[in-house]
């Protein structure tokens, strides 16, 4: 019994790790576009409301991971993002009212 919670344990703050909330409210606003500039996503700004969400839905609108681990947590972390984003939504309407948009390119066009 101990292995299956070490296992779900591990696979949650993996998941956690990876979850668009914790990149986009718990981070600074480089960090994350940084990686979304790194997943080569084709988002120019994501809204600071259900950030997670966002961010999550940039990545799937990235080049398609050619290993494909991606796609089993992104389920899992399209779910966590959606609780924790409406858990934060107080938080992140005040950051969106003042500051707008997390901007990914500051540009037009990539790069």
């Amino acid at each position: 019994m101990t292995n299956k919670m070490a296992v779900l344990l591990g696979v949650f703050s993996l998941a956690l790790t990876g979850c668009g909330t914790v990149k986009t409210v718990l981070q600074d606003d480089a960090q994350a576009a940084r990686d979304l500039r790194k997943q080569k996503t084709y988002c120019q700004s994501i809204p600071r409301i259900y950030s997670g969400l966002a961010y999550d839905f940039c990545v799937l609108n990235a080049p398609p991971d050619p290993t494909g681990i991606l796609a089993p947590f992104m389920l899992l972390d399209l779910t966590l993002s959606g609780v924790f984003d409406t858990v934060f939504l107080p938080y992140t309407i005040y950051r969106q009212s003042t500051e707008g948009n997390i901007r990914i390119y500051w540009r037009t066009g990539r790069g």
